[in-house]
């Protein structure tokens, strides 16, 4: 979804080409996969960081393009909505000082979009869902102008014959409301981390990442409150999952947005296989490129949104790659807390990648999902399935196997030990304390009585100075 498009509106004969187009791609996928032509070249890690632009009253600021020209950095780009947009870091070797590499490149942009945002009387916040965003705020006149976003959103809403979107969320408290376009997805920002592995490769990195998604998520929640309703520590999660849904509720193999259907096996063309068999084209442009460079295969991979989706790219030379888009982070609390969450994740599927058993043979998928939802649901408070069907409770599973794990696939990596040391000690600290974004939120709007305004102001303040979230007073 990353690529515009010159049109919103298209006729039968444009889906029909598209998917004769799309079907030829994915034969010439699965041929060029058999032969073993994507790249050998491994562990390139990348990110993508989604944020909000608010005003002085703490509301989100519809400045987006404005923001965008006057920032100028092509690592910056717009988001669904006026008041998101995007930056994306450059892809580096995933070993020795790129940890350390990684952080310097994201703080020096991230000051420089501030500085760009402080001279529109605006601030920017990383968080995945701001407590101030109303539903009101998310309409189609606050879409970012482009073209893709309004196709997408047309199709989607063409697709379920006018019916709004039902947003229904069972959390602490519950939440049930309608709504008539995709703009409800834009509630929703996160910190995506990508992975670049060998061919060879492929499967297992694939499978290590759905395995990790669940304990990662546990450790990482920061969105508990939408339209002032208490509901998930990852309330991203259902929102998303909602926002841009087509299908009915029953009709499990069809949704857009999920954790997947079950681990690869032999290869990750049948991930790209199941979407063409179960989703329908929602985007059919046509585009005069060579199919090598498989532009319907991901256009259509990017309007199916896994939690943990495998994507097609290239290397310097014009080789074909596969890497891993790990989608179930929020934004935030800070810089530090991304790039410990990103240290986790490394580490951590790196370690179970390497396994001489693969670990999919030790935990069923069904158990890696319900995982995964126990994780977004209650955070490190889950109970979670591990080797062996034993269960035990999130922070228990990192102090006694989680952090080890990550620890070892760091140094396999030969990632700097000073950078394993500062990062995994940020994760076991803010395990040891319990306290994540979303826990910090709740307990300051307690202890406080405070409102959504009260809570933006002094999580912003927090957010400035650039502490980890586990060392916030509350």
């Amino acid at each position: 979804m990353g690529q515009e498009i010159n049109q919103t509106q298209f006729n039968e004969q444009a889906f029909k080409e598209y998917n004769r187009r799309l079907l030829n791609e994915a034969e010439l996928l699965q041929t060029q996969l058999t032969k073993r032509c994507f790249s050998d070249i491994g562990e390139i890690c990348g990110y993508e960081l989604e944020f909000w632009l608010i005003d002085h009253n703490y509301f989100p600021s519809p400045i987006n393009q404005a923001f965008l020209t006057r920032l100028n950095n092509p690592l910056v780009v717009p988001e669904l909505s006026c008041f998101n947009a995007e930056l994306n870091g450059v892809p580096l070797p995933l070993r020795g000082d790129v940890l350390t590499a990684i952080s310097k490149e994201l703080s020096q942009n991230w000051l420089q979009c501030q500085e760009a945002a402080h001279g529109m009387d605006s601030v920017l916040m990383m968080i995945g869902i701001l407590p101030t965003v109303r539903q009101k705020d998310l309409c189609l006149s606050n879409m970012s102008d482009l073209k893709r976003y309004r196709a997408l959103n047309e199709q989607v809403v063409t697709q379920r014959v006018g019916r709004p979107l039902r947003i229904r969320i069972q959390g602490r408290e519950n939440l049930d409301i309608n709504h008539p376009d995709v703009m409800m997805e834009a509630a929703a920002t996160s910190f995506q981390i990508h992975l670049q592995s060998a061919q060879r490769d492929a499967v297992r990195y694939f499978n290590a990442s759905i395995i990790a998604a669940g304990p990662l998520l546990a450790a990482a929640g920061n969105s508990p409150f939408l339209f002032d309703t208490d509901l998930w520590d990852e309330t991203r999660v259902p929102l998303f999952e909602q926002s841009v849904e087509i299908v009915d509720e029953a009709n499990l193999e069809n949704h857009r947005v999920s954790f997947g259907q079950g681990y690869a096996r032999e290869s990750l063309f049948e991930c790209f296989a199941h979407n063409i068999a179960t989703h329908p084209v929602l985007l059919p442009m046509l585009m005069d490129t060579p199919p090598q460079q498989f532009e319907h295969l991901r256009l259509h991979n990017g309007t199916i949104w896994r939690w943990i989706r495998p994507l097609i790219g290239f290397d310097h030379d014009g080789t074909p790659h596969l890497r891993i888009e790990q989608r179930v982070l929020p934004s935030g609390p800070t810089i530090v807390d991304m790039m410990a969450n990103a240290t986790l994740y490394f580490g951590l599927v790196r370690f179970l990648a390497g396994l001489d058993d693969a670990p999919e043979s030790r935990l069923s998928f069904d158990q890696a999902r319900n995982n995964f939802y126990a994780a977004a649901r209650e955070g490190l408070r889950a109970q979670m399935v591990w080797w062996n069907d034993s269960v035990t409770d999130a922070k228990t599973l990192f102090m006694e196997e989680i952090l080890p794990m990550a620890r070892q696939g760091l140094k396999d990596l030969k990632i700097d030990k000073a950078d394993i040391d500062h990062y995994l000690g940020v994760i076991e600290m803010r395990v040891q304390s319990g306290q994540t974004g979303a826990v910090w939120q709740r307990a300051y709007r307690e202890k406080h009585q405070a409102d959504n305004l009260q809570l933006v102001a002094a999580y912003l303040e927090k957010q400035r100075s650039g502490a980890p979230v586990y060392e916030w007073e509350i």
